[in-house]
């Protein structure tokens, strides 16, 4: 969806010239934006009752799974957060929920929000 909105190919523009540690940070905000729309699809599969009791907590579990802190903690027994390119588990968690509740793209606008 990021590709096709043109989106993605802005981000990867952005990170030609920066530092590591924006590259990664332009990473984050565009993979918390990839869980927010995929919140969103989630609600119009609920909408359209395909979800079964159950799928909405997996998702957010799967979400809090593969967090970068969450990942880095359990790999390298320390978290370090420059280094992080998809966001923490919180995080991801609450923007995959942003997207499933409200069911609005428009409401994953990760680069004009504080993550």
């Amino acid at each position: 969806m990021q590709k096709l909105l043109g989106i993605e190919p802005k981000v990867r523009q952005l990170q030609q010239n920066a530092t590591q540690a924006e590259v990664n940070r332009l990473s984050v905000r565009m993979e918390l934006q990839a869980d927010c729309f995929a919140g969103v699809w989630g609600h119009s599969m609920q909408q359209q009752g395909v979800l079964e009791t159950g799928d909405l907590e997996e998702a957010l579990n799967a979400a809090q799974a593969i967090g970068d802190d969450r990942l880095q903690q359990q790999s390298q027994g320390r978290v370090v957060p420059d280094s992080f390119t998809h966001g923490t588990s919180q995080q991801r968690y609450s923007w995959f929920k942003r997207g499933f509740d409200s069911g609005d793209p428009a409401q994953c606008n990760t680069f004009g929000k504080s993550i």
